[in-house]
């Protein structure tokens, strides 16, 4: 019996793909991914300065956007900027930011502020669905590919959001809600040719971490079981790379970390 093979890939030659937070370490590297798979990325980030080097860098025709990811308008700007570019076939969602750690009580028998659980939820749950949505809509307007293929979106949670850490109640909780939004997403855009992936990181040496790669790999290696060191953001951006390629990968939240698993502290 003979297997009748269609499209299985998705090609990003004379597409566009955004990239939320395309200057910080995770993002960059996809960007950088991206380019080598043929498309014209909008660097979507707050930080100008990395943001324009990083576009002047590469020099193909991708474009730095200022973006803030909780205004709705901003967001649109950056993919009116993508589909000038050529139809929107990927984006990524990795934007960083703080969030305060600290326990529920306090030693000083404080509770943890409401307002700053909001603002930590706000920013990478309610964020990421904004973009979310809007790219989905941008998406929804290409014209399919094989497989009724018309785009792919890549969100990015953490491990916290399976076992999180003293002081992260926060945080785990945006990164639970970020990997508990795949399935639905995928789900619910699945008749318009629509992908909705998760990556969820372990330690990566990343700017994130406010160290030198030295004292990071120091504190944080040891703790992976295998390979004994941080991850790397091009590995990110290869596996984002491979989701954007593979058709059939589609409303899973894949862990990328070395087996690592978090403990209490």
């Amino acid at each position: 019996m003979s297997i009748q093979r269609e499209g299985t890939h998705m090609d990003l030659h004379e597409a566009s793909a955004l990239v939320i937070g395309g200057g910080g370490g995770f993002g960059s590297a996809t960007v950088r991914r991206f380019v080598q798979m043929g498309a014209k990325v909008i660097i979507a980030d707050m930080s100008e300065e990395k943001g324009d080097a990083l576009a002047a860098e590469l020099g193909n025709g991708s474009r730095f956007v200022k973006t803030d990811v909780l205004t709705e308008d901003s967001v649109r700007a950056a993919i009116a900027a993508a589909e000038q570019l050529g139809p929107l076939r990927a984006c990524v969602i990795v934007h960083g930011g703080r969030s305060a750690v600290s326990r529920i009580i306090g030693r000083d028998g404080k509770r943890y502020a409401f307002e700053l659980f909001q603002m930590t939820t706000n920013l990478f749950l309610c964020g990421t669905f904004n973009v979310l949505s809007l790219a989905a809509e941008a998406m929804a307007r290409n014209e399919p590919l094989d497989s009724n293929q018309r785009g792919v979106i890549i969100t990015t949670a953490s491990i916290a959001g399976y076992e999180g850490q003293v002081g992260q109640t926060d945080y785990s909780a945006a990164k639970g809600g970020v990997i508990a939004l795949t399935l639905p997403a995928a789900r619910d855009l699945a008749p318009l040719g629509i992908r909705v992936m998760c990556i969820a990181p372990g330690t990566f040496l990343t700017p994130a971490y406010r160290m030198s790669a030295e004292e990071a790999q120091a504190k944080w290696g040891p703790m992976v079981p295998n390979p004994k060191r941080m991850g790397r953001p091009e590995e990110y951006a290869s596996l984002a790379g491979e989701i954007v390629a593979n058709d059939f990968l589609n409303g899973e939240t894949i862990r990328i970390d070395g087996a690592q698993r978090f403990n209490m502290k």
